[in-house]
This record gives structure tokens, sequence and C-alpha cells, in this order.
């Protein structure tokens, strides 16, 4: 596939002055304008990659395939499109909520790409499987959700954006939030959160052989607290960072915070990697 057409398809911005690079992958209606807190720490030693997924931000929306984009192995071949257009081999990739699990489907393709992975309230399931599995919705739940994000996409916005965010005292970053939802197409949003909300891939948890970084947030009732554990039982070479940061989206809600313990975790990835070269 042609490179500047993958570029272009996945509006593609590079920054940093480092030879190592570190991928950042926002969430379902989001853009890459979302790690604007976050990105810029990590350009003095990093080569930062910022993209959006097809149908979000700046993205080319007439690449948007309804076949492909129906599961999110599409999108995990963005990645990976993304990836080899820009030569990238042992990347570091830190993706948001559905962007994370984007993220582990790309790595179990194609591991030689990824160095690390850094999960941001990442979920393999939304939906309870009881008495073993805890998603944090029922399937009546979910189901009108979508309902109402095609009889009402704005209605829907407006109500789903203030839960997702949390910070009930911040209602500006909910209102941030919807805005970045309505800037959505309904149709490409209708077909990209039922790949989303409706999907099941814990079975391919036992099949990530990338060390990952699983960082679960406070009070996050769209990943709960049972699902990062979840994630890291199943997850051989991941660890779990309990955050302070209350919330779905801590990028954007408490960025020094997430600034902190990505760093902290890749230092402490370096710092092993120097021992076991000196052994």
């Amino acid at each position: 596939m042609n490179k500047e057409f993958i570029l272009a398809r996945n509006h593609v911005t590079v920054k940093g002055k480092g030879k190592k690079t570190i991928i950042f992958a926002h969430g379902f209606g989001c853009d890459q304008h979302m790690w604007r807190f976050v990105a810029p720490s990590f350009e003095e030693e990093w080569r930062v990659v910022l993209f959006d997924f097809v149908g979000s931000g700046h993205s080319d929306s007439k690449a948007f395939d309804q076949v492909r984009y129906s599961d999110l192995a599409g999108y995990a071949q963005d990645v990976i499109d993304v990836c080899e257009a820009l030569d990238l081999r042992d990347a570091v990739f830190v993706g948001h909520s559905v962007g994370a699990t984007i993220g582990i489907l790309a790595s179990v393709d194609t591991p030689e790409l990824f160095e690390r992975l850094v999960l941001i309230g990442p979920s393999p399931r939304y939906i309870n499987d009881l008495p073993h599995y805890i998603g944090g919705f029922e399937r009546e739940d979910i189901e009108g959700l979508l309902r109402l994000m095609e009889d009402n996409y704005a209605q829907w916005s407006g109500y789903l954006a203030p839960i997702i965010m949390g910070n009930e005292g911040r209602p500006e970053l909910a209102k941030e939030l919807e805005e970045s939802f309505c800037a959505v197409d309904p149709d490409i949003a209708g077909i990209f959160a039922k790949a989303t909300f409706l999907s099941d891939y814990r079975e391919v948890l036992q099949k990530v052989s990338v060390p990952a970084l699983i960082m679960q947030c406070a009070e996050d009732v769209i990943a709960p607290l049972e699902v990062g554990v979840y994630m890291h039982q199943q997850m051989n070479g991941s660890s779990l960072k309990l955050m302070e940061a209350t919330g779905h989206c801590p990028h954007v809600s408490h960025p020094a915070e997430t600034v902190k313990l990505i760093a902290d975790y890749l230092n402490e990835g370096q710092a092993s990697t120097r021992a076991a070269l000196e052994a």
C-alpha cells in the first residue's frame, strides 16, 4: 500500500527528537488532539507518532470501509500499516480505551513492531459474563445505548460524555468530549461503536507476547477495576498500576499522573535492558 496514502489516510503526525518511537492511539469518538497534554512530554527523548483512526479527527473519511471497520481487526491493520509506512520496529504503543485493544490485536499479529504496550483504561469485553467476568455493562444496557445512538446521536453524545469523562467538578472536560463525539459522522460512529462495545477479545489476551503496562483509573464506569485485574491476570509479562485519576480519560483529566506512570514504566524497561546487556 502506498506510504503517502497511509500517512494521509490516518493523518499521521511525527514530532520529537529521539531515535526510539512512541505511538499514541486515541479512543472511541476522539482523535490525536486528546494527547496534547501528554505527548509533548516525550518529544525531547522520543520520536512521537500521533494519528487518527479512519473516520475520526482529520483522517480521510472517504477511506472508511464498512466491512473493514466493522471489526477492530481493521483498525489494528491500520496501526500495522502506519508502523510499516514509517519503517518502525520495537516501538512503544500507548493506547487509550478501545485504542488499547486495537494495539493488543496489532501486537499479536505483528509482535516485532512493538517493544512495549501501555494500555490506559483497556477492556477486552464491555459486557458482563457472570459469574466469571465483570465487564461493567449488561447486554441490554449496551444495546439500549446503541439504539439511542442511532435515534439521536447528539442526545447520545450529551448523555454519555459526562459518564465517560467523570470528574463532575470539571464540566468543561465532558463538554470537550461531547464535542469530539459530535465531530464524528454518526454512521461511522455507529459502526465503530458496535465493533467496540459488542466485541469480546478475552481469548486474545493470553496470546500477547509484548510486555504491557495496564493503567487502571479509579471510579471508571467504562472499564471498572475488575477489568484491569482480569487483564493483568490473563496477560503474561503485564504490570498493573492503579491510578489516583478518576474517570475514563486520565490523559485529559490527569495528564501529569499519566505522563509520570508512562515515563516510569519506560525508564524501568530501559534499565532492565541495560542490566541484561551488561550481564
